[in-house]
């Protein structure tokens, strides 16, 4: 498959606005994103900064002020629809009913479709794995980046599989997944409760004053970049992370962890926060030598190892829940993916006194 094929072209759409007799002097993109049904500012003001938006056949800016019998030509890109299509791609089941499955997501798999993921994601997967073989359209809002809202995937009663909780597209591991909306319900529930308990694994950077700790820090969008999550004073969601060592190698730690908050890329976002960030981590910090750099045997075991990585090392490796049936408490662990396992073994083959 053409690798662009995953980025289809945005579709324009065409406003043409009379301002009507009465109205009320108003910024312009202020006016656009009232009169225009589901545009957000963001869009417009780009829309605008990017000469898409004239006011009687002239580019202005977003803060002049419309007039009664201004006409207004508006152009904005929105993503074209998304098909969900049933893909016949293996998945390694752990656990299946009739209401529930439990898979080892292997790394690089994308959950849900979105702009840059419209094919090969877990949810692809499990409509063809139910039986389903028929295309789904899917509209996306003009600000969505993936279809991350569980509403819309059951928008349609011809799709089944619910994506209870999600991972990260590099991080692999347990994956629990309802058949059924109602199914679907319970389980979140659980999860919002938080009577669902939930562990990884993940190799980082450095060593640790204590065998065990707590990383404590609100979770919200980054200041630099807005794609990237960071601790925040202002404005995040409070994120707490538990974790204890398993095992140290130098300058790197296997630890175990267990979230008491669920945030997006909590686990990266924590450990980079504390300067431990998780080793193979290109987008936090993980993807260099952190620690042991000053060692030519440590850097070329690690600039060895951190090839072989080629993204975070970070694996869910153990599930527990209440069956939303039957009421029986199941617990299921997955086995760590085969580079994750080869990295680990290398570290216990290579220890060496350092100051050599």
């Amino acid at each position: 498959m053409d690798e662009n094929s995953h980025y289809p072209e945005y579709i324009e759409s065409i406003f043409e606005i009379r301002v009507p007799q009465g109205q009320t002097p108003q910024r312009l993109d202020v006016y656009l994103v009232n009169i225009i049904k589901n545009a957000t500012r963001t869009k417009v003001q780009k829309a605008i900064s990017e000469g898409a938006v004239t006011v009687n056949g002239k580019i202005t800016r977003g803060s002049k002020k419309v007039q009664p019998g201004d006409f207004i030509l508006c152009k904005l890109l929105k993503p074209p629809p998304i098909e969900l299509i049933p893909e016949n791609i293996p998945l390694n089941i752990i656990y299946e009913d009739e209401y529930l499955l439990v898979i080892n997501k292997a790394s690089g798999m994308v959950s849900h479709p979105g702009f840059g993921n419209r094919s090969g994601t877990l949810v692809n997967a499990l409509l063809y794995h139910l039986g389903h073989r028929e295309r789904i359209k899917i509209e996306l809002d003009e600000d969505d980046e993936d279809i991350s809202d569980e509403g819309k995937i059951f928008a349609s009663d011809s799709i089944r599989p619910g994506l209870v909780h999600r991972l990260d597209k590099d991080t692999s591991g347990i994956m629990l997944i309802a058949k059924n909306p109602e199914i679907h319900s319970l389980l979140a529930k659980q999860f919002a409760e938080r009577t669902v308990e939930k562990k990884y694994l993940a190799l980082v950077w450095g060593k640790f004053d204590e065998p065990s700790g707590r990383i404590e820090g609100d979770i919200g969008r980054s200041s630099l970049d807005r794609k990237l999550f960071a601790v925040v004073k202002k404005g995040g969601k409070p994120a707490i992370t538990e974790y204890k060592v398993v095992e140290e190698y130098e300058y790197l730690s296997l630890v175990e962890i267990n979230l008491l908050t669920g945030r997006t890329h909590q686990i990266r976002v924590h450990f980079s926060y504390v300067k431990h960030p998780v080793f193979g981590d290109v987008q936090y910090g993980g993807d260099k030598i952190v620690y042991g750099y000053n060692n030519k045997k440590l850097r070329d075991l690690y600039n060895e190892l951190l090839k072989i990585a080629n993204n975070q090392q970070l694996h869910s490796f153990s599930l527990k829940f209440e069956h939303p049936i039957n009421k029986t408490i199941m617990k299921f662990e997955a086995e760590l993916p085969l580079i994750f396992s080869e990295i680990l073994e290398k570290l216990k083959r290579e220890k060496f006194d350092v100051t050599k």
